[in-house]
């Protein structure tokens, strides 16, 4: 009885891994989706308006535009984590199929050492076939014989239940995983008729705005007015930020170049040759060449290889309402938006935060709103459309630091919006492929 019951513990422990498995992969998809799942139910709140004229409308396809993509990209998640359960259903019912193969030839091999035994069951045939060995060797053979096979038959039996219950918990773990397939599948039908009623309300809200051209060429008119005054503004300050940084890099290297100066000084005659031989280096790579300092480039090193970690550069859920470059508003004539970087809706009370650890370049006000800039030795980040600043020209900053509070505009149903961008020097650089979503 005790041997039975150390059995059937030995066969729960064996087990356990098989379900651990399944449930660590699908564990796995569902955090995958959480976090984006959870992100389009919280910014469904956000394409609430019942403004009727041309900009509210304009600002409302953009984020019903932003709502659309960010679900299309929920169902591409679904559709690959779909094919991935079914990879994994695939695998489990040829293992399933393995094991009750396996189970069914040691059955055949048990039930045959079963029926032998049944025709050589009484004690006085074994002593016979014992006893009728013609020496002492043949009887010690025959007696280890018999021991041997009754050992082999009590293992063989172990091995089938060990065998039945890894049948068992396969067929249990195929079944958690086909139950998890036809969830998604669910899940991806709901996805699609979401899809399709803000499909139609798009269609709806393009078709309106057809029919306010004038007053949407106006719009596009005025928004682009804003957006070059802005765009000027931070053109300028970078460059003035660039110029300063070089003029530090310079002195930098001034001040390395005098002090290996000094120390090769020993003696007039090393002075003067160290001193040509400065004046050679300085004609083969002028002052001019430096643009950052050593500290910055180390920063620059650091801010490039995080692409694609680097964080959102708001607090809460939001929607990409507007994308980098020039492109065309799908289902709207004569209507190109040209975006030096991205506007992304968030909640009102959203924040604004550091993208990375960096130092405030400059901060600056204009129409009534601040704009902060932040510079990550080449790199700089921008910060637009804030209500309030929390931080100050040279104050350095760190990775998701809150910066300041972004606008709600309160004749727009709160809507908020930062626009951002992102800057290699005087590079316009797409933020998207560095943000982390």
């Amino acid at each position: 009885m005790k041997h039975l019951l150390c059995l059937l513990f030995g066969l729960l422990c064996l087990t356990a891994p098989l379900l651990a498995q399944s449930n660590k992969l699908i564990k796995e998809l569902e955090g995958k989706r959480g976090d984006l799942q959870k992100q389009i139910a919280e910014t469904e709140s956000l394409l609430k308006s019942t403004k009727k004229n041309v900009g509210s409308q304009l600002n409302s396809l953009a984020a019903l535009t932003g709502q659309i993509e960010e679900r299309k990209r929920y169902i591409l998640v679904l559709n690959n984590d779909v094919e991935t359960v079914s990879r994994e259903i695939n695998t489990l019912s040829r293992q399933l199929t393995a094991l009750q193969r396996d189970l069914k030839e040691k059955r055949r091999k048990y039930d045959a050492s079963v029926q032998y035994l049944y025709k050589n069951r009484s004690i006085e045939e074994k002593l016979m076939f014992v006893f009728s060995a013609k020496n002492l060797t043949q009887t010690y053979r025959r007696m280890r014989y018999v021991r041997e096979y009754a050992t082999y038959q009590r293992l063989q039996g172990e091995e089938i239940m060990k065998k039945q219950e890894q049948v068992r918990a396969k067929q249990a773990e195929l079944r958690q995983v086909k139950a998890a397939k036809e969830a998604l599948l669910k899940d991806r039908e709901e996805e699609k008729a979401k899809l399709e009623t803000q499909e139609k309300q798009k269609r709806t809200l393009v078709a309106n705005l057809q029919k306010k051209q004038k007053g949407l060429q106006n719009e596009i008119a005025k928004k682009r007015r804003e957006a070059n005054q802005l765009n000027a503004r931070i053109d300028r300050l970078i460059a003035e930020e660039i110029e300063k940084a070089r003029k530090q890099a310079e002195e930098e290297a001034r001040r390395e170049a005098a002090r290996k100066k000094k120390e090769a000084g020993k003696s007039d005659k090393a002075s003067a040759s160290s001193s040509s031989t400065s004046s050679g280096k300085s004609k083969a790579t002028p002052l001019e060449a430096y643009s950052m300092s050593k500290a910055d480039r180390e920063l620059s090193g650091t801010f490039a290889n995080n692409r694609g970690k680097l964080p959102m550069p708001l607090t809460g859920p939001y929607i990409i309402t507007s994308h980098y470059g020039q492109y065309a508003v799908e289902g709207l004539r004569n209507v190109k938006l040209d975006n030096k970087g991205i506007d992304i809706q968030g909640k009102p009370g959203a924040q604004a935060r550091a993208i990375f650890d960096g130092k405030v370049a400059a901060v600056f006000k204009l129409n009534g709103l601040f704009n902060v800039l932040i510079r990550h030795g080449a790199y700089i980040s921008v910060y637009c459309n804030l209500s309030a600043a929390s931080v100050k020209t040279g104050d350095t900053v760190s990775t998701k630091q809150s910066i300041g509070t972004i606008f709600s505009d309160k004749t727009d149903n709160n809507r908020t919006v930062l626009h951002f961008q992102l800057r290699k020097e005087k590079e316009k650089l797409n933020p998207e492929p560095w943000l982390n979503r």
